[in-house]
């Protein structure tokens, strides 16, 4: 295990990066662990911060964690690692309770416990998974072709070149309604060539530009759009909401 830290996390010059996903996870497990303390009017725990009457939101707290950690990050020198990590755990504290609470600032409202509230949960996992990826040394699709041909003849060309393409698989997919596809793709290409080639989700934007019945075969794809939605993605939604849940608490 040692050894394989040093070369995965150490010798790539990733220590911060694992100190903010490390913090993030904490932050995330720490909030969540106290909104729900609190729902359940636990006496011995602090409760909301409300000054004055005045309910303050833990994502106010984040983003004074994010200022902090990022000015801090950009003005400590790199040799200074130890400080570019307390930097970088900041950051990512402060980075899990602004995504905790990401559906109150998309639907500018308190929809922490309702079901529109699951939105910050998706956000808080998705951040995870891209940062973990990051940390087992995948690299985003620009910074991956560009590295892929350095060092060969016309190397920018090429490697902008692949990226567009792959920028163009990402589009269509999320246009396809394949948000976790399309987000995960940007590290792993292989979501995306998948996610573009098949159905789209029914309710996604390319689903209601092209399964109408004026296209043809559209009234057949949208069938089978439907089908596919019924018979393998609701499993996997009720699977992804039960885990959720098992970690963030109930949503009504």
């Amino acid at each position: 295990m040692k050894s394989w830290f040093h070369a995965t996390i150490v010798a790539p010059g990733l220590v911060p990066l694992f100190c903010f996903f490390v913090a993030f996870l904490a932050g995330f497990g720490f909030i969540r662990l106290s909104v729900r303390l609190i729902r359940a009017q636990v006496r011995w725990w602090p409760g909301n911060v409300t000054p004055g009457g005045l309910h303050i939101h833990h994502v106010v707290f984040g983003v004074v964690f994010m200022l902090v950690g990022g000015v801090t990050g950009l003005a400590v020198p790199d040799e200074l690692t130890v400080w570019r990590c307390v930097a970088a755990s900041l950051f990512g504290i402060g980075a899990a309770l602004v995504l905790d609470e990401f559906a109150l600032i998309l639907h500018l409202k308190d929809v922490y416990w309702t079901e529109e509230g699951r939105t910050s949960v998706d956000a808080v996992f998705v951040a995870a998974a891209f940062t973990g990826l990051l940390l087992l040394g995948f690299r985003p699709i620009g910074v991956a072709d560009f590295l892929d041909f350095q060092g060969e003849p016309y190397a920018l060309p090429i490697a902008v070149g692949f990226t567009l393409v792959n920028l163009a698989f990402a589009v269509v997919t999320l246009l396809k309604g394949k948000i976790w596809s399309g987000l995960l793709g940007l590290l792993i290409p292989l979501f995306l060539y998948v996610g573009a080639v098949r159905l789209a989700r029914p309710g996604s934007p390319w689903a209601r530009w092209r399964y109408v019945p004026e296209r043809r075969r559209g009234e057949r794809k949208m069938a089978d759009a439907m089908w596919r939605e019924k018979r393998f993605r609701r499993p996997v939604i009720r699977a992804k909401i039960w885990f959720q849940e098992l970690i963030a608490g109930r949503h009504h």
